[in-house]
């Protein structure tokens, strides 16, 4: 038996934010990221609107990129203090992500962040709070998704929570929120959402439900994800709804590598941490690649190539990601990311650990082709050195 799991409503298009005025609770605690909701006035607009719904608001600002443990536990005391009985998360996948984990520890202070790594392994949620997600970016779909990345900096390691108790009962994809990304988070986040749907689609969990989701959004995203990038609006509202049906799709069919290395490498090296986006861009290429060894998985690469306009080949879907790479400025290697500031003694020390953890990370598990450790640092050298994968 399988399950397909996506929130209760989902409101899209024009003005989806006034749909916060149909909610029914007494509290609303609103969990929000740096402040750029707050400057383009959305995080007002939201207020007003939870309050028109009759509910008392109030705010959790400041969390990070990447959000840590320790904001978790800090929003999670806020909520118990405050007692909401709706939680509404606003803006890029961060914000959103925190406010899925602040919510279990609020529900179940007891908890420990331990039980929540263990995937499907969340107690019942709900009992305190419903959960609405309002994504200001165009890539993560954690609007959508049973899934939430926190980061433990003291251990230097990205954890990927899963549960479908976490999808939220609302999502609001409006695309309003979506213009105000800059150029580069626009490419970072629309090859984050290329990657949940690629990786959907050839997952050993793909199924006839999440299937046409992954193809509808990969089209899509070929097609408008460069002009996005460019300042084109209509294709930022078109980007908007692929990345939400990608997250359909990886919430249920799950994911692949692509995704075990980017969590392992992003919070690994002292030179700076490695954007999601950005790395499964760079990674992308490279496991296709690794995983076209497997008859299966080639089969389902080229049906891609093919349902897009391609050469029904798995090189031609490859020669694709680059093209799209290089036309977004995204680098072909973890060498040059960002100038270079992944140190390549660092790199090199600390490979067999992080190809280890990588190997471990909870979407290892539904890659069509099964790796080892050494497979794995052999695949994070040639992502760091741009070099063939032949094995």
């Amino acid at each position: 038996m399988a399950r397909f799991t996506i929130p209760r409503d989902l409101y899209h298009g024009k003005d989806a934010l006034d749909a916060l005025k149909t909610l029914s609770g007494k509290k609303a605690i609103v969990v929000t990221g740096g402040g750029s909701m707050k400057r383009f006035g959305f995080l007002d607009k939201v207020t007003a609107n939870l309050e028109e719904a009759g509910m008392e608001v109030k705010l959790f600002e400041g969390v990070e990129p990447d959000p840590s443990v320790e904001t978790v536990m800090r929003g999670a005391a806020a909520m118990t203090e405050f007692q909401p009985d709706w939680i509404v998360a606003i803006g890029g996948g961060s914000p959103i992500d925190a406010a899925k984990a602040m919510w279990a520890f609020y529900e179940y202070p007891e908890t420990t962040f331990a039980d929540l790594c263990i995937p499907f392994n969340f107690p019942t949620l709900r009992t305190k709070a419903k959960f609405c997600a309002i994504p200001s970016t165009s890539g993560t779909a954690t609007e959508v998704t049973a899934f939430s990345v926190i980061t433990d900096y003291q251990k230097g390691v990205k954890y990927p929570l899963a549960d479908f108790n976490i999808t939220p009962d609302v999502a609001i994809v409006d695309p309003a929120l979506a213009e105000t990304m800059p150029k580069k988070l626009t490419a970072h986040t629309g090859m984050d959402a290329i990657t949940h749907a690629i990786e959907a689609y050839v997952s050993t969990l793909n199924c006839d439900y999440t299937d046409p989701l992954a193809l509808h959004a990969i089209k899509m995203i070929c097609e408008y994800l460069i002009p996005s990038f460019g300042g084109d609006m209509q294709a930022r509202e078109r980007m908007h709804n692929a990345q939400c049906l990608a997250g359909m799709a990886f919430s249920n069919a799950l994911l692949g590598i692509v995704h075990s290395m980017a969590h392992k490498t992003g919070a690994a090296y002292s030179g700076g941490h490695i954007v999601h986006g950005c790395a499964n861009a760079m990674y992308l290429p490279k496991v296709i690649k690794f995983n076209s060894k497997n008859e299966t998985a080639a089969k389902r690469y080229a049906e891609i190539a093919a349902f897009i306009g391609l050469e029904p080949t798995v090189d031609a879907l490859i020669n694709k990601i680059n093209e799209m790479n290089k036309a977004l400025e995204i680098p072909s290697c973890i060498k040059d990311y960002e100038g270079g500031i992944i140190d390549e003694a660092e790199f090199l020390e600390k490979l067999d650990t992080v190809a280890e953890l990588a190997v471990g990370d909870a979407c290892t598990g539904s890659n069509p082709r099964a790796i080892t450790p050494s497979e794995m640092a052999k695949l994070l050298k040639c992502c760091y050195y741009d070099e063939e994968v032949d094995f």
